[in-house]
């Protein structure tokens, strides 16, 4: 394998974050990638509107090749073409043709390349292989090359290895400095708590519970909420709603609440070890955390300290009632200094370098803390 790889990627969109919580994990991990020297492939599908929503235009760091998912030969084309990578990625989560895909790029392996299944939401991913005897994804997943997750430690890992996985690798989120970064106050967000995610099954009782649930019990606070999916949910009344907020508003929305609230959904929160995508957005903005607790938390930021950690919505409201600006900003200050130390993507590219066994050296360097969990 070449140490300056061509790498395909089927995945769900690299250019829009509507629907796609998964779309700065690409981005980060694209941009290290590329400034590390590999050349990358993006193909996604037009599915779910998020073409007619994209938050960027093309980027110089990655090829985007879009395909149609009512026209089967677009995909065969895009899938002839990753024949000649060095490295093709299925990543789960794709919206479309997902069970194809994960059939079909394995017919892409060839001497001298590999192929990688990346999984974006393991814990659903290995719920559904042990829930159903019959899935066709559980022959298939010995016959990767690796795989890859973006979260999980011990138990996604053994998850993995008691289905076949050759080798599985957690490649965190991250922190990408080029883009999320403190900037000035927007008085769009001005509020104690804020609280960006999309309405989700398994996260609305926890969003319920975390970020409600203290917003009722704290009438004289201002809390904020965005993200799509919430215009019928019923509100306290001092919770305003925002809707979908772009990824180009993403710095404004960290820098300006005194706090910005992580709630966990349901499976991540059982697996631990998974910290989500915005957790190392707002700190890299240096924004106050207030986060539900998960187990591996400690591994990435330290209770306390760099994060405020709560076990419910009590404990949340506790947290906020003995907040100020001077504490929250020594928070936030400590957060982003730990990440850009230990979490940035060009750490991770380097865990997927090490992983790919590129360069002795890379191969050779000490895991951060995180990492070896999953040694």
């Amino acid at each position: 394998m070449p140490e300056r790889l061509e790498i395909a990627f089927f995945a769900s969109s690299l250019v829009s974050s509507y629907w796609n919580g998964a779309a700065t994990y690409y981005r980060g991990l694209a941009r290290a990638l590329h400034a590390r020297g590999h050349r990358l492939t993006f193909y996604e599908p037009d599915a779910y509107d998020r073409q007619a929503h994209r938050d960027i235009p093309d980027p110089p760091y990655a090829r985007v090749v879009v395909w149609d998912p009512n026209d089967p030969s677009t995909l065969d084309r895009c899938l002839a073409a990753a024949w000649r990578a060095d490295l093709v990625v299925k990543a789960s989560g794709v919206g479309v043709h997902d069970e194809l895909l994960e059939a079909r790029v394995l017919e892409l392996r060839r001497p001298g390349n590999r192929v990688a299944f990346w999984d974006v939401d393991a814990p659903a991913t290995l719920e559904r292989l042990g829930s159903d005897p019959g899935d066709p994804f559980r022959a298939l997943v010995p016959r990767y090359d690796l795989v890859f997750t973006y979260g999980g430690g011990d138990p996604v890992v053994a998850a993995y290895r008691r289905f076949g996985a050759r080798a599985c690798v957690p490649i965190y989120n991250a922190l990408d400095p080029t883009t999320h970064h403190p900037v000035p106050r927007d008085t769009r967000f001005e509020a104690d708590l804020a609280f960006l995610g999309n309405r989700l099954p398994d996260r609305e009782a926890r969003v319920d519970e975390f970020f409600l649930r203290p917003a009722a019990a704290l009438p004289g606070r201002r809390f904020l909420l965005g993200g799509a999916g919430w215009d019928s949910k019923t509100l306290p009344a001092n919770v305003r709603r925002l809707g979908h907020v772009g990824t180009a508003d993403h710095n404004a929305w960290n820098c300006t609440p005194l706090a910005v609230l992580n709630v966990s959904r349901d499976s991540m929160a059982r697996n631990g070890f998974s910290p989500a995508t915005r957790v190392f957005e707002a700190a890299g903005a240096g924004a106050c955390i207030v986060t539900d607790a998960w187990e591996g938390l400690e591994l990435f930021l330290e209770p306390g300290r760099e994060v405020l950690a709560a076990r419910d919505g009590a404990e949340v409201a506790a947290a906020l009632g003995g907040l100020d600006e001077a504490r929250a900003r020594r928070i936030g200050e400590a957060a982003r200094a730990r990440v850009l130390a230990e979490h940035t993507y060009d750490r991770r590219a380097e865990r997927v370098e090490a992983a790919l066994g590129l360069g002795a050296g890379r191969a050779e360097r000490q895991p951060l803390a995180a990492e070896r969990v999953a040694e």
